[in-house]
């Protein structure tokens, strides 16, 4: 074992400011990033858990919400064209007003709080609730492209009843319904059959109906022009030739992607825009300053305290470029267990944000790259306490 690692695990306590300090700052900037690309990730979780191997969108479209994704209807027989496709289905979506329908005894309840806070008292919150909410459609058919892999058969037999929906547990209390609930959505009755999970959405709540519920409700898509295409191939394996390959069959119509090409799409779309930009490097930057700051004090106030350890090491002709190369491998170390350490923070903080409905999501490379942003954090830290070492002189051993 190396002095310089020897000594953090012996005197780790010394050193414990720093490794806080490197760990609060990475969860400062994975905690945004999580949380941001998790909100994408929500509006998306549907298309990203379907079928599908293949999205067919416009072609202007950088990612699902970035540019035209819709594209003429008559691209779907082009689609259907090539040997491997086996299905293709438009995606289709809508949103509009909800409203629940309160039962005779909570209209009960309304009333005696009313008539209490009319004469005075203190007249608590109201049980009818309000909500614009998107609307998002699957074909209530097992196995078909657009249905998502985590939908049990009973939930698909559910959804194919007129005027069914589904609605995420996360959004219940939002809207003000539970399982077996009917609602209104755009002054039409609805009912609540199917509660899913894993698909929060913290900014819209979100319906999933079937596509005939949605053409009884009058808003489905009929025109010339649809949305973006859910393409399921015989072979999965085969989605990046596949696409490749529907590409150059479409001269420039429309652009075919991968699952995963478009999911990391949609992820940098989100972090590219301007506000959640300059809020993430606002972040790193505070980060940088803060993890610097304390790194560096506790690591000068480290090399301090061991000063006289120093000393006797170059009493015994341990060079001062040694002694500068210890000092330097004593801060990787800290880097790599204050990396350990905002790791295990940004799990627990993605397990109370699961907790409260809020969905987080940390792409792997953001995550490289924030490893490293600490490890340069702590080796720059090291850097600033090297003139410490100047005060090692062995003479002063004999004082």
């Amino acid at each position: 074992m190396s002095l310089a690692l020897s000594t953090l695990l012996y005197e780790w306590r010394r050193y414990m400011a720093a490794v806080v300090a490197l760990a609060f700052s990475g969860l400062l900037v994975l905690a945004q990033v999580g949380m941001f690309v998790g909100i994408g990730k929500g509006f998306t979780a549907q298309i990203d858990r379907a079928r599908a191997d293949i999205m067919v969108l416009g072609p202007g479209a950088k990612a699902l919400f970035g540019g035209p994704s819709g594209l003429p209807r008559r691209m779907i027989p082009l689609v259907y064209s090539h040997p491997e496709v086996t299905q293709v289905a438009p995606l289709d979506g809508s949103g509009g007003r909800f409203q629940n329908i309160l039962s005779p005894e909570q209209q009960a309840k309304e009333e005696a709080r009313a008539k209490k806070a009319g004469k005075g008292g203190k007249g608590g919150g109201t049980a009818r609730k309000t909500e614009f909410v998107n609307v998002t459609v699957i074909d209530a058919i097992p196995g078909y492209v657009t249905v998502p892999t985590d939908y049990s058969q009973s939930m698909i037999e559910a959804l194919r009843r007129p005027y069914a929906v589904a609605v995420d547990q996360t959004a219940l209390k939002r809207l003000g319904v539970k399982k077996g609930d009917k609602a209104l959505y755009n002054g039409k009755t609805i009912n609540i059959a199917v509660v899913t999970t894993g698909y929060p959405n913290i900014i819209q709540p979100t319906l999933v109906m079937s596509r005939d519920t949605l053409r009884m409700l009058g808003e489905a898509d009929t025109g010339q022009r649809v949305g973006p295409l859910m393409v399921e191939i015989q072979d999965p394996s085969r989605a990046e030739i596949v696409a490749a390959q529907l590409n150059k069959k479409a001269d420039g119509k429309f652009r075919a992607w991968t699952r995963q090409e478009l999911a990391d799409a949609n992820s940098g779309a989100m972090l590219e825009d301007q506000i959640i930009g300059i809020m993430l490097g606002f972040s790193a930057f505070l980060g940088l300053l803060i993890g610097v700051a304390i790194t560096w004090q506790t690591l000068r106030g480290a090399i301090m305290a061991n000063i006289k350890e120093f000393a006797s090491l170059r009493a015994l002709g341990v060079s001062m470029g040694d002694l500068r190369n210890i000092v330097m491998e004593l801060s990787f170390w800290v880097g790599i267990v204050g990396v350990l350490a905002a790791g295990l923070l940004t799990w627990l903080v993605t397990l109370l944000a699961s907790a409260g409905g809020v969905p987080m999501y940390f792409p792997p490379m953001l995550v490289g790259v924030v490893a490293v942003f600490l490890i340069v954090i702590a080796m720059l830290s090291g850097f600033l306490s090297l003139g410490i070492l100047k005060n090692s002189q062995p003479a002063d051993l004999l004082r």
